[in-house]
């Protein structure tokens, strides 16, 4: 008897209708199990990478990979200072900064800022928020116009659009008392900015020299925006080239304000790796309850197959084959099924906000607004991958059970 025989035997078994329908229950739900938990990882896992990738193409494409800050004021040195930075390894583009954190107000309606002080050909070298921006984008903003490009968000709650106007207040930090007034510029909205998240709430740009001209700078700025070619090394990146600086300045990187994003998301795609995986799991080793089921069953063919010369590796086959073809059923069609689910995963849940009304990400507390998905084949292979094995793992003692059967006990009765 040779080993393709014993294949096609089980292949045989798994298509034969079963005497108990309970045993075909608990066949049929191991399968569907399989699929249903193949087809959740699947789909959770597209669900994170797309989250990444929105992290990557929206938040750091306009959340400069890192800034140095001079502690106390401004400094005027610093095209010396940007020059010296790109000189450093690992940088690849950098941009003056003043950074406004204050309040606007139009009509009545304030609400809380931060308005980024740029030079507009300057921020385009790191930055791709004029992607993301109406009209002409950062072109918009022209020295000594007092322009200003607002995130949607602002702009909605101040019941504003491009050509009204909004005054910004912060706080002037040359007072001598703590209780002056606050400094005032009325700025003319000219853009607004629309990434779909958090960032729309407070974020905004002007001009640089209106931002200096508010302060009663010349030609000083507060830092310089620094842009990496590996955004997962930015912090030490920025680090070591802000060492070659002559000035003592603050170091920030996404990490420090966004970094908890990119760590949650990593985090999730671990627990649901962990906890999807337990359910393919259970759903495998209903597996074991089918062949035991079918071991019993057949207990008369077993031992009729050994007194014929079957081996008992052979045995195993036959059962291993049994269970693997339920294994990988369900493994395959649950990997289709999350594959094509996964490319339209974006548009199946803005189509259930639509109906029900209910907004499952609110942009005022996540960075975007809607569910992303991205599929990677190679997540699909390893979950696939890992499914089949643990539906192998399940027929091993079934298998090894059938093997042990004496014909002459089973044939004498």
């Amino acid at each position: 008897m040779f080993q393709p025989f014993a294949l096609f035997l089980g292949l045989r078994y798994s298509r034969t209708r079963r005497s108990s329908r309970f045993v075909s229950f608990i066949s049929a739900s191991s399968i569907i199990g399989i699929a249903l938990g193949v087809m959740a990882l699947i789909l959770g896992l597209s669900a994170m990478n797309g989250f990444e990738r929105e992290l990557r193409q929206r938040v750091l494409a306009v959340i400069p990979h890192a800034e140095v800050e001079m502690v106390s004021g401004g400094f005027s040195d610093w095209q010396s200072a940007s020059a010296l930075l790109k000189k450093q390894p690992g940088i690849t583009a950098v941009a003056p900064l003043i950074s406004l954190n204050g309040m606007l107000e139009a009509g009545g309606k304030m609400k809380a800022a931060q308005l980024r002080a740029v030079l507009p050909a300057e921020e385009k070298q790191i930055s791709q928020a004029a992607e993301y921006m109406t009209g002409s984008g950062l072109d918009a903003l022209l020295p000594g116009e007092n322009g200003v490009i607002l995130g949607q968000q602002i702009a909605d709650k101040l019941g504003v659009k491009i050509g009204d106007s909004v005054t910004m207040q912060v706080p002037d930090k040359q007072a001598q008392s703590a209780f002056s007034a606050p400094m005032q510029r009325q700025f003319t909205v000219v853009g607004l900015l629309k990434l779909g998240g958090q960032l729309d709430g407070f974020l905004g740009y002007i001009h640089l020299q209106d931002a200096q001209a508010m302060l009663g700078w010349q030609d000083e700025v507060q830092g310089l925006s620094i842009e990496v070619n590996d955004v997962l090394s930015a912090h030490t990146i920025a680090y070591q080239a802000a060492n070659q600086l002559p000035y003592r300045m603050y170091l920030r990187s996404w990490m420090t304000s966004q970094g908890y994003l990119y760590q949650d998301i990593q985090m999730v795609r671990t627990v649901m790796y962990v906890v999807l995986l337990m359910v393919v799991a259970v759903a495998c080793f209903n597996i074991v309850s089918t062949l035991v089921m079918a071991v019993n069953e057949k207990r008369g063919d077993i031992a009729i197959l050994k007194t014929m010369g079957a081996s008992d590796w052979q045995i195993r086959l036959v059962f291993m084959t049994q269970g693997m073809v339920n294994g990988l059923v369900g493994a395959g069609s649950g990997a289709l099924l999350g594959c094509i689910l996964a490319q339209y995963l974006s548009s199946i849940i803005h189509g259930v906000e639509r109906v029900t009304g209910y907004q499952f990400l609110n942009p005022e507390i996540y960075f975007i607004d809607f569910l992303p998905s991205e599929l990677h084949l190679l997540d699909v292979a390893v979950v696939t991958t890992a499914a089949v094995l643990m539906s192998l793992l399940a027929t091993l003692y079934p298998a090894w059970r059938a093997s042990q059967l004496l014909p002459a006990r089973e044939l004498g009765r």
